[in-house]
């Protein structure tokens, strides 16, 4: 039988998109399989395929360590009715890898704040209010994650609206600041903004992030994001009265982030690089 190692958080909460097309693909070609989840400190467990990423597929004598049949995946979401508009929130591969492809295949054009992102269409901007298959949607630029960030806010969804966050706001845990090209500074403000955009609908806002589960309050959630950005600055400044005020970006985390797993270290540097330029823009 396949076996396929899984990235899991826990039992029921797989966030990685790649190992989700691999397992409709699978059901497409009507295989069978198991499931063998993966926590990100669980690498040992793929040692035998000389891979540090998931999806990794065994079978028999094979092993499969790319992510394959996107196109199965396409297929299966283009069943669902029909496209007007494809809307990008940033330009990360796990979001637009498969756009233009996507767009081509429900025939609806693509936009995004990044022009070379459009297909058939002109970029979005800041603001911008679409009436698209009944739906309304602002266009809210959240800088930050990228410099393409964008999230679309949906006034008419339910009681008091919700809020497509894209990487900007997730699911589960906080985001990465994707130094050089995203900024901490752009994504303190991003999350202000939708702070007062939560505060001003008289009720709760629906954050439906890009990863992860759907969450009740915006305003609360931004709330939370800003904290925790506030904690981490305190104990980034911290490491530098210890270090001196030029350490790198290597010292700061080898100190703030002395217990992270070594499969996460360059997304820790890449925050605490975010956090200096930060930091050091401000002095």
């Amino acid at each position: 039988m396949i076996t396929l190692y899984d990235l899991t958080f826990d039992k029921d909460l797989r966030p990685s998109p790649y190992c989700w097309r691999t397992k409709l693909a699978l059901k497409h070609k009507g295989l069978t399989w198991r499931d063998e989840p993966c926590g990100f400190t669980e690498k040992q467990k793929i040692a035998f395929a000389e891979s540090q990423t998931y999806p990794v597929i065994h079978d028999g004598t094979k092993v499969v360590k790319d992510s394959w049949a996107i196109a199965e995946h396409l297929e299966h979401l283009a069943g669902f009715g029909t496209v007007e508009l494809v809307l990008l929130t940033h330009h990360h591969p796990d979001h637009s890898e498969a756009l233009h492809e996507f767009a081509r295949l429900v025939g609806a054009p693509a936009r995004a704040i990044d022009a070379q992102y459009c297909l058939d269409a002109d970029p979005i901007v800041d603001g911008e209010r679409l009436q698209v298959a009944g739906i309304e949607l602002e266009v809210v630029a959240t800088p930050g994650h990228t410099a393409d960030s964008v999230s679309f806010h949906l006034p008419g969804d339910g009681d008091h609206g919700s809020v497509l966050t894209g990487d900007t706001i997730l699911g589960y845990g906080t985001t990465i600041i994707a130094d050089p090209d995203g900024a901490l500074g752009p994504y303190l403000e991003s999350l202000r903004r939708l702070r007062t955009l939560g505060e001003r609908a008289g009720g709760p806002v629906a954050v439906l992030p890009g990863h992860g589960p759907v969450l009740r309050d915006i305003a609360s959630i931004a709330d939370d994001y800003l904290a925790h950005r506030a904690e981490r600055l305190d104990q980034i400044r911290g490491a530098l009265e210890k270090l001196g005020a030029e350490a790198t970006v290597a010292q700061v985390t080898d100190l703030v982030y002395a217990d992270t797993d070594a499969a996460v270290r360059p997304a820790a540097e890449a925050s605490v690089r975010a956090q200096l330029v930060y930091l050091r823009g401000r002095a």
